[in-house]
Formats: C-alpha cells, structure tokens, sequence
C-alpha cells in the first residue's frame, strides 16, 4: 500500500527546553536529560517547577525596536522558523510569496500579554494597557507574524486544538499541499505558557506533578509512580513542500508526512475517553491515510504527559491497534509538555529518530507501570527504522496522529 500525497519535510526548527537548535535540543532529548527545573516567576503558586527555553533572547531574535511589540509566542515561533527555512535552503527571494502558506499551531496564544495588561487595566485603568495589546495575545498573531517575516502571501491559518494544535496544524499544512493551494508551507507549534495564571490554573485541575522534590524526576510518562506533568514552552517548526517541489529545487528530503488522522472524544471538556475510542479513530485513520498497516510501524512517539489518566488510556489504545509491535517513548520525560507545540516538536523528534536511527528514550522511566503493557524505551535504542507515528490529544477531546517516513 502507498500513501495518497506525501509532504517532503525540507526543513526543520526547534526551540525547547532542551535547547535553541536542532542539534542541541536533539542531543539532550537522546541522552534522556530532564529540563525541569525550579521556577522563580512561579514562587508563590502552588506549582513552582517549569520547563523553560534556557538561555533564549528575545532581542537577539526581533532585535530592540521590536521585542516590546511581540508576544513570547511570537518570538519563539519566529526562532524556529527561521531555523527551518535555513535547514531547508529557503529564503524569501527565492519563492513566490504567493505559494508559500503558514500554519501554526497554538493551545494559548499570547497568553503572558494578556495577563500582563489585564494587570495594568486593573491597577491604573484602562488608558494605561498598550495599544499592541490585540496584536500581541490574539491567537492567531504568530501565524500573521511569521507571514511578515517570510513573505509568505499564501494561505495563513491557525489550529487551536489544545495539545495537539502543532500536529493538527503539519496535518493541515500537508493537506493544503495536496489540493493545491501552495507549493511550500511552514508549519508548526509555539506556547508560551509558563505565565502564573496558566500555571494556577492546571494546578487547580490538580494536573501537575506535585511530590517530586527534584524537579528533574518530576515528568515520568507511563511511569509507575508519575503524578502529572510539567508544563514547559517552546516552538517547533517544519517547512514542507510537495514533492515536485523540493525534486526540481534539489532539495534534501529529511523525511516525508504520509499520514494524518483527527477525531474527537466528544466525551469531556478534559479527560479522555476512559475506551480511547476516538485516539484509536485517529490513529486509525492515519494509518488508512498513509496507506499502511499497524504492522508497518517502528517507533510511536507518544503523547505521554505523565498524568494517570492519559498514559493508561493511550497505552491501552497503542495495544489494540498494533499489539506488542513498536517501540513507544515519550519525550516529554525530558522536555516537560509544551502544550500546543508538543505535536510539532514530537513529530520533528520523530523524524530525527528514524534519519538518526535512533529512539529517544522517555526520561525517568524507572519503574513502568506494570499496567501498562508496551515495548517502552527506557534508554536510547539504536536500530534501522522506517515508519513512525506521532500522537497528540488535548482538552475539549481533540485527538491528532501523523504517520511519517
């Protein structure tokens, strides 16, 4: 079986707690380093641990004049796309501006704007909010920005399916390939959401880990004893093109999008379908999509958050669909959940898996829940892979898989 349209990934941009580069934050992930780390802008909540981009400049990235007109989710996701139209060989000169389409994913938006000016409305009135405010929290803003930057004249959408708007928005982008609509889109995922009120507000949900006194043991997917997650931010991004595209450019194909499936729970605004059925409809569908069996499937980087509920519900469904067949990880062990990035940054961890040959372990997987019944890859696993699969789910039961190649 062949996949219906096949995505060529030309290009690919990470910013992660794990590191401002694909080599750096691919490096970390490997070697199952935690990111996790006490949070001074988090003193005096319930939760005070975060994952946080290390050492990122916003000033370096939109320069002085600009950094005050901008969200950090703006910035960040500026960071990896301009990392990924460079691994790709791209720049604005050479396009047609009219062909090239920007998705971004987002679960927030500018979420440390609003809270911020909210905060000036409340303490000294109305007149005192800046007029950028609009600009720079409303959702869809990253996505716009990056189109300023690229020249990209072609379609501009935003997804905003939770934690998986960055694997809905490559989903998407793949499917604007297919019908025409552009020649090369630059897709992704961007949150910044390490911000108090987001921070007070899972905990409320009681979804954060909370009994690890080592903020670095705190994220341990399919974990015996995970408590929750550990909310992180960062931005990833892929360029992707058709393939007669990056063939008559001469591009280097890193990896291929072949499949995407998208379902809802229509179960609960949070929790999962306690049945899986509509991850197991996305995953499904994927598979049909990308004109594969499960048995076709390598690796599965999963969504994994560290939280009782997930975990469970997803392993449960990796079994009834592929059985004992792939190796499964996840990589928020390392790098915390950065909510709407997530599925772009897991997907482009995919593909570097199978180009490197190489499973990233799920970080501080020391004792597996006996309950659950998968091929976990508890150390960096080297092999030759060909298939891998990346699945995403997000509050209001939004469900999202890639299958890539």
């Amino acid at each position: 079986m062949t996949p219906s349209f096949a995505a060529a990934v030309t290009g690919i941009g990470l910013v992660t707690p794990a590191g401002i580069g694909v080599c750096e934050s691919w490096d970390s992930v490997v070697k199952g380093e935690s990111a996790a780390a006490i949070d001074p802008e988090l003193a005096d909540l319930p939760v005070d641990i975060s994952c946080r981009v290390p050492g990122f400049d916003p000033v370096a990235v939109v320069g002085p004049k600009q950094v005050w007109r901008m969200d950090r989710v703006q910035m960040l996701s500026i960071a990896a796309a301009r990392q990924a139209i460079e691994d790709a060989g791209l720049s604005m000169g050479e396009w047609d501006g009219a062909r090239v389409g920007v998705v971004v994913g987002t679960g927030l938006g500018g979420m440390a704007t609003l809270e911020s000016q909210h905060s000036a409305m409340a303490e000294k009135g109305a007149g005192k909010i800046s007029a950028l405010t609009l600009p720079m929290f409303l959702i869809n803003m990253a996505a716009g920005q990056l189109a300023i930057e690229l020249g990209a004249r072609g379609p501009n959408l935003t997804v905003s399916t939770a934690c998986a708007s960055g694997a809905t928005a490559i989903g998407v982008a793949r499917d604007l390939l297919r019908s025409g609509a552009a020649d090369v889109v630059v897709a992704g995922g961007a949150d910044a959401g390490v911000t108090p009120l987001t921070v007070a507000a899972f905990a409320r949900m009681k979804a954060l880990s909370t009994k690890w006194p080592d903020p670095r043991a705190a994220s341990r997917p399919f974990d015996r004893d995970r408590d929750g997650f550990v909310i992180a931010e960062g931005a990833g991004m892929v360029v992707l093109e058709t393939e007669a595209h990056a063939r008559a450019r001469g591009a280097r194909v890193r990896g291929k999008v072949v499949g995407y499936g998208a379902s809802a729970d229509a179960h609960h605004v949070t929790a999962p379908d306690p049945e899986g059925r509509g991850a197991e409809c996305a995953i499904r569908a994927a598979l049909v999509d990308a004109g594969m069996t499960p048995s076709d499937v390598d690796y599965i980087n999963a969504h994994g958050t560290s939280t009782r509920l997930n975990d469970a519900v997803e392993a449960s469904v990796i079994n009834r669909v592929f059985g004992s067949g792939p190796a499964v990880s996840s990589t928020k062990g390392a790098i915390g959940h950065t909510l709407g990035a997530a599925g772009a940054i897991e997907a482009i961890f995919s593909v570097l898996a199978l180009e490197h040959g190489v499973l990233p372990p799920t970080a501080n997987l020391i004792n597996p829940d006996p309950e659950i019944d998968l091929d976990l890859v508890c150390s960096a696993r080297d092999g030759a892979y060909q298939v891998a699969m990346s699945n995403s789910f997000g509050f209001g039961g939004a469900n999202a898989a890639l299958v890539l190649a």
